[in-house]
């Protein structure tokens, strides 16, 4: 009887380890993302900085399973924002594009189903791996001892941005807010150029996510990844370069 004791006390201990790693392959994450609007304003252009803020902070959610994903915005934080400026009494509504991204895990495609002037496009891509470098820094998110990783994203010649990514190996699964989802873990920080766009994990819960909140967006306006990203181009060309374009 001691003998079975121990044997089943053992094979608690080894499954234990499992049990854990099977409750975190389903939950929701809250991130916090913070933009710095003056970054894209042409130098020199101080009455336009006096019309907007300098930052502007919604959320995200990232709901997921073992097999799939999905980055939405958080709505109660999206609504739109008046702007005053410092003079003349001008006002300006300012409000974040409309966008979800769903991750097939099993077959690599991301679904982007995204606003832009009014109007809906829906974008089927497959998942690109990006040449991801790893640092030798650390940092404590929520609780999760995470590594660096970081590359140069070249897709668009004229602006290059540099992305640094924090990841935990403690996590299962390659996850993360929107495109950011092919690090071996899950993504929690992630900054580009240096503070122009900072994304945050706040809250992690592990539980099984409502019906429909995994739902792959299906209305729009289809359209390729190069098609969207040349529409966009075309019309801050047409803007004379300016106006704030979120890509992803």
């Amino acid at each position: 009887m001691k003998h079975l004791l121990l044997s089943f006390s053992l094979l608690l201990s080894l499954c234990a380890p499992m049990v854990a790693q099977t409750e975190k392959e389903q939950g929701v994450i809250t991130y916090e993302s913070k933009i710095n609007l003056h970054r894209n304003i042409p130098a020199g252009n101080e009455q336009m900085k006096a019309m907007i803020p300098e930052y502007r902070t919604s959320k995200i959610q990232v709901f997921y399973t073992k097999d799939q994903s999905i980055t939405k915005p958080l709505i109660e934080d999206e609504e739109d924002q008046d702007i005053n400026a410092n003079n003349g009494g001008v006002s300006l509504r300012f409000s974040a594009p409309g966008m979800e991204i769903f991750f097939d895990r099993s077959t690599q495609q991301v679904t982007t189903q995204q606003d832009f002037m009014g109007k809906q496009y829906l974008i089927e891509d497959t998942l690109k791996t990006e040449r991801w470098k790893f640092g030798t820094e650390t940092k404590t998110i929520l609780g999760y001892d995470c590594k660096q990783a970081y590359y140069t994203d070249e897709t668009n010649p004229d602006k290059k941005r540099e992305v640094t990514a924090w990841f935990t190996d403690q996590l299962p699964l390659n996850l993360g807010p929107e495109r950011f989802l092919s690090l071996p873990g899950t993504v929690l920080a992630v900054d580009v150029n240096n503070g122009e766009r900072v994304i945050v994990a706040r809250e992690i819960k592990f539980k099984e996510p409502k019906k429909g909140d995994l739902k792959k967006p299906a209305s729009g306006t289809k359209i390729s990844r190069t098609e969207f990203t040349k529409v966009m181009e075309d019309l801050r060309k047409q803007n004379g370069g300016r106006g704030f374009v979120i890509r992803n």
